[in-house]
């Protein structure tokens, strides 16, 4: 039977970050350990500044959690694992607390943030062969249980966020991740995916490194390499729905408040052009998932504060009538948006066109009829 846990401690690569308590059902307290108050950093800028204060997130997004925290758990994918795993074991997975929860992140959960007790073991993966997860997940998502090894799937997926089925894996002492097709996804989906990452590394994207695994059944397999790993080192990382505790769920926020977080928090405001690099190429290319839980900040130890995380989750979503995020308050946004967003954000209006314009001509040279 698993353990309900009251109280957790939070870790960053083995340091005492601080602790997490269910004061009751619906009631979560944080703080900080004294040592890292000293010696650390905000591990989220906005809600959880330094200091020796008892923090209650009053808002109801997270299940009394703060989103930093929130981040840690499986998302889309990997909770359906999760719930599935649970079910299977008799626990209805709606009775499980937060806490609790946090308790099945691995070592393979996203960013660097660690909690004890763990409930789950740790897997680096090594040895896999994706044409068989990619099944194995198809039938999970299909309801065609059976004989599916479901420990199995758990441990390579159990971690992940995102609507596709997702591995993660080992290769040559480096952490990638793997995308599977979902139930509505094409065949062709992860050359689909691998083809807009080109593009946006074309168009000047800090994209992260990213290849098309091979597969005996598929065009291949999308993967990319984690940037939130540095051998064995773990990188703390923080979505931008996160930092503003509100749900990608949701939309409510414009790409306004992306400039107005970067501005707030990372130490190179070169930031901002690639942010706008960014808007510019989801707006043109048709990118349309680009809610807040598709950006994200990374804590450099180096320089001592935050920066925007290399680009990911990078497709056309052409079922898609909206962006996610809104540009100067527009669902479907035109050139004058992003221009007005320069002026707003006091951008260089001359470099902003600068990067309308190439991206307009990688788009055009790439994508002929």
């Amino acid at each position: 039977m698993m353990d309900k846990v009251k109280k957790l401690i939070v870790k960053y690569n083995n340091k005492h970050v601080g602790y997490l308590v269910d004061l009751d059902n619906s009631r979560i307290a944080f703080q900080y350990d004294d040592e890292w108050i000293e010696n650390g950093f905000s591990i989220s800028p906005f809600s959880l500044p330094l200091s020796t204060k008892i923090y209650e997130n009053e808002k109801d997004y997270f299940s009394g959690l703060y989103g930093v925290f929130s981040d840690s758990l499986p998302d889309g994918w990997g909770e359906l694992l999760v719930r599935r795993m649970l079910a299977k074991k008799g626990i209805n997975p709606d009775r499980v607390s937060p806490l609790t929860k946090l308790t099945l992140v691995s070592g393979n959960g996203l960013g660097a943030l660690m909690y004890e007790p763990c409930q789950t073991a740790k897997s680096d993966n090594t040895e896999f062969d994706l044409d068989v997860i990619a099944e194995e997940s198809r039938k999970i998502l299909e309801d065609e249980g059976g004989n599916v090894d479901l420990d199995k799937i758990f441990e390579f997926g159990g971690s992940s966020g995102g609507a596709r089925p997702k591995a993660h894996i080992k290769i040559n002492n480096e952490y990638w991740i793997v995308k599977f097709p979902s139930s509505f996804d094409t065949k062709n989906i992860g050359e689909n995916e691998f083809q807009a990452n080109q593009l946006a590394k074309k168009c000047g994207i800090n994209v992260n490194e990213f290849r098309l695994f091979n597969s005996k059944k598929h065009t291949g397999y999308f993967g990319a390499k984690r940037f939130d790993r540095e051998n064995i080192k773990k990188i703390h990382m923080i979505s931008l729905s996160s930092l503003l505790e509100t749900t990608h769920r949701i939309p409510s926020l414009d790409y306004l408040h992306l400039f107005q977080v970067i501005q707030k928090i990372c130490v190179d405001q070169e930031d901002m052009y690639e942010a706008y690099r960014r808007m510019c190429f989801n707006v043109l290319y048709g990118n349309k998932d680009d809610h807040g839980k598709n950006f994200a900040f990374l804590y450099d130890e180096n320089l001592r504060g935050y920066k925007l995380s290399p680009a990911y989750d990078i497709t056309k979503t052409p079922n898609k009538t909206e962006h996610e995020m809104t540009v100067n308050g527009a669902g479907i946004p035109k050139e004058n948006d992003l221009l007005e967003v320069a002026k707003i954000m006091k951008l260089s209006l001359e470099k902003c066109k600068t990067i309308i314009a190439k991206i307009k001509k990688v788009l055009k040279d790439n994508l002929k009829s």
